[in-house]
């Protein structure tokens, strides 16, 4: 109890500070989401079982920073590319619920966890399927998300491929990004033009956990 009570508290404090809007039902349900990923993450290996961060700020908080550079409107379609153990798709929709999120990833194991924390957490604007991401011919979305799965220049290829016109790959990253960036602006001929623009926004000030940590949005 004293763990919950103190993980509330961080979450509650964290999104304050950020300005990130969230209601009291929305804290709960993350923090059972919290409880849900450590349960799965014992049978299956989802996140790290050495942390050096408490999984509420380390994974959670994390994913939720990216709506602090994107607002997620009703109806949007995106994709949680390599969702692992649904980050940062869950968390992003437990606190987007008009947004459409669609979690995959190549390991059934994990998609299988994915859908019974799912069903568990009550999320009705969640899908998690099994595929690789060369399988989604004709899927089409607003935005992708990713966290740390592929290179830059890789994620963009797919994110070409996915997106609508115009559309955005939001990426959670961390290092030095340099070459990334640059590999990923000098392939995109390949990649349907995309992106025409990449923008970093470092997440170090925001917590100490995420030093040289990075939100890294690519534009169509």
């Amino acid at each position: 109890m004293e763990k919950q009570s103190d993980d509330l508290t961080t979450i509650k404090s964290l999104c304050a500070e950020q300005c990130i809007e969230i209601i009291p039902s929305m804290l709960e349900q993350l923090l059972h989401y919290r409880d849900c990923l450590e349960k799965w993450n014992r049978k299956v290996n989802l996140i790290s079982r050495k942390e050096d961060a408490p999984v509420i700020i380390k994974h959670i908080f994390h994913s939720l920073l990216i709506s602090l550079h994107h607002r997620f409107r009703e109806g949007e379609q995106v994709l949680d590319l390599g969702t692992g153990g649904g980050l940062p798709g869950i968390p992003l929709a437990i606190v987007h619920p008009d947004t459409k999120f669609t979690l995959v990833d190549a390991t059934g194991k994990k998609i299988a966890a994915c859908q019974d924390m799912i069903i568990q957490l009550g999320l009705k604007n969640t899908v998690a399927i099994h595929t690789r991401v060369e399988e989604m011919k004709g899927m089409v979305f607003d935005t992708v998300l990713s966290r740390q799965v592929a290179p830059l220049e890789k994620l963009c290829g797919w994110a070409g491929e996915l997106l609508k016109q115009k559309g955005i790959l939001i990426c959670l990253k961390g290092g030095n990004l340099e070459n990334e960036i640059a590999k990923a602006l000098s392939s995109k001929k390949y990649h349907h033009n995309f992106p025409a623009t990449i923008k970093l926004y470092p997440i170090q000030g925001v917590n100490p956990y995420f030093a040289e940590k990075q939100i890294v949005i690519s534009r169509g």
